[in-house]
């Protein structure tokens, strides 16, 4: 008996002229995800893509696991192949369901005819499988309101298809389609939930993270290692850019006031992560504020941050508060690392008492009193690290 995996597209279906680029994205995603896994035939037909082994002892759970964190994808079903015949669909069926329905006591059966040409209708279908089902599996019965369980039976172009149940895909639209954007990543919660949000939107990412040693760790940046390693579950492969820090930390801490420290900082940061974003091809930036969750991200703060750069800041969080962003992190599997105690460069060098409401010209004159800064950026730029993720 062959399994496969049936899949629904999500928005995908809503696109117009340019639909077919969006789908011919997907199908690459997919290949490439399960490429790890094993060998696998991805094909699209009439709106629905079928996920093929080759093999028979192709570990399935596996492939279902893979398929549910790829974005593109409203529902899924794990399916059996049968013969468009409705005797091969009978047999099929019973074969299949027979340790399902051990389970359970009661089902329906619904039918999808999308191949036209079938002799039997959908609801002679429904008739003539449920008929034989009770049949073979005497203790059962059907309850079409409140069953148990729905056996579908799906007659699409190259056979007929026998499932049990719908899954929720990953939704959004395919990584790559809405071009490439930097994220600067940190250790935290926040930004690896945008790096997940962005990357539903079709967003390929490269994330930018900010080592100080000796006063981060390396283990610090493992942490970060991993935190990408989650994400990109759903994104696929990122490239992590990791700078060297500590000498414009320090240059801060030496010539700028207490209070401007996290600010000016954080311009750096949008500087140097701007850089990096164009040597990489990205169009953007994205950031894990969220609006007024701590000093740096009052909305003046985000003016003066913004203005140290001339890309689009994203800020996908950025009406969020903490709980639903705890919320997402947990469903991606991000919120016991970022959680560890390794302390990252926004930790460096904290002031007791931050400006909440700084003034741009005020800062830009603060940051000013660092005279090698176009260097020091420069220097950071051109020793950074490199992993793929």
């Amino acid at each position: 008996m062959k399994e496969i995996i049936l899949i629904k597209l999500g928005e995908i279906v809503l696109k117009g002229l340019n639909r077919k680029s969006f789908e011919d994205t997907l199908l690459r995603n997919l290949r490439y995800r399960l490429s790890k896994i094993g060998e696998f035939t991805v094909r699209c037909s009439q709106s629905t893509i079928t996920v093929t082994p080759a093999y028979e002892d192709t570990d399935m759970d596996e492939a279902v696991e893979c398929v549910s964190r790829v974005f593109g994808i409203a529902t899924f079903s794990r399916a059996c192949v049968a013969e468009k015949d409705m005797e091969s669909i009978k047999e099929t069926a019973v074969q299949y369901l027979e340790d399902v329905f051990d389970r359970v006591s009661t089902f329906k059966v619904e039918a999808k005819r999308s191949d036209k040409k079938f002799p039997y209708k959908s609801p002679e279908i429904c008739n003539e499988l449920g008929g034989w089902l009770l049949e073979k599996f005497p203790e059962m019965t059907v309850d079409v309101h409140n069953p148990d369980i729905t056996v579908t039976v799906e007659i699409r172009d190259y056979a007929a298809y026998i499932h049990t149940g719908v899954m929720k895909g990953a939704g959004g639209i395919p990584v790559g389609t809405g071009g490439k954007a930097c994220v600067l990543i940190s250790g935290g919660i926040d930004s690896p939930v945008a790096s997940y949000m962005m990357a539903k939107r079709g967003l390929e990412l490269t994330a930018v993270h900010f080592a100080s040693p000796p006063y981060t760790s390396q283990r610090a940046e493992e942490k970060v290692e991993e935190l990408l390693r989650r994400v990109s579950r759903y994104s696929g492969k990122i490239k992590m850019i990791t700078v060297p820090f500590t000498k414009i930390q320090e240059k801060i801490r030496e010539c700028c006031r207490e209070e401007y420290f996290t600010i000016i900082m954080r311009r750096f940061m949008m500087e140097i992560s701007e850089k990096i974003a164009r040597q990489n091809g990205c169009q953007a930036l994205i950031t894990g504020e969220s609006l007024g969750q701590v000093a740096s991200q009052t909305l003046s703060a985000m003016v003066c941050t913004d203005s140290a750069c001339n890309m689009p800041v994203f800020r996908p969080l950025i009406g969020m508060d903490k709980d639903e962003i705890v919320l997402l992190s947990r469903k991606i599997d991000t919120f016991d690392i970022s959680i560890q105690p390794y302390e990252d460069c926004c930790t460096v060098f904290t002031p007791k008492h931050p400006r909440t409401k700084p003034v741009s010209q005020n800062v830009i004159s603060e940051q000013n009193r660092i005279e090698d800064a176009e260097q020091l950026v420069k220097e950071a730029v051109e020793n950074v690290k490199i992993t793929i993720i």
